[in-house]
């Protein structure tokens, strides 16, 4: 039987509690994988300006807060309004097989994604294995000549 490391199997969603309430956080949908040596959340926070997106990282723990703010000026009378200002948190404990000192992120038409890369002491390694003898054994001709 073998067995995965998941770095995100403590994985917990903050924000969850709050989906359906209209004056707390927004449920923020995201999808997250592993590609290579690199793990990929890819999180929708749609209207929003990439300035507001404020992600951090305290000891373990990946917090990923934005703010869609309520657009039109002063004079604006509305006549329909669907889509109010929101927040919108998402909170990710990360587990030790992650480098936090190297995650990055960017904004692209709605998707945030973050990238969070393998530490190198969670990345498999070869062993080498040494002989435990230190002389080399006989070539086949010399003992022949013996």
């Amino acid at each position: 039987m073998t067995a995965t490391f998941d770095p995100f199997r403590e994985f917990a969603s903050f924000a969850s509690a709050f989906a359906d309430s209209p004056a707390g956080p927004r449920k923020m949908p995201m999808d997250l994988y592993r590609d290579s040596d690199t793990y990929v959340l890819n999180a929708d926070v749609p209207g929003i300006d990439p300035g507001s997106v404020d992600i951090d990282v305290d000891g373990q723990l990946l917090t990923i807060r934005a703010q869609r703010p309520v657009s039109g000026g002063d004079g604006v009378r509305w006549i329909t309004r669907e889509r109010g200002p929101a927040s919108y948190l998402r909170q990710l404990s990360l587990g030790q097989g992650v480098d936090t000192e190297k995650i990055s992120a960017s904004y692209d038409n709605g998707v945030l994604s973050i990238m969070i890369p393998v530490s190198e002491r969670a990345k498999p390694r070869k062993i080498v294995v040494n002989s435990a003898s230190a002389e080399p054994a006989p070539e086949f001709d010399d003992v022949a000549a013996a």
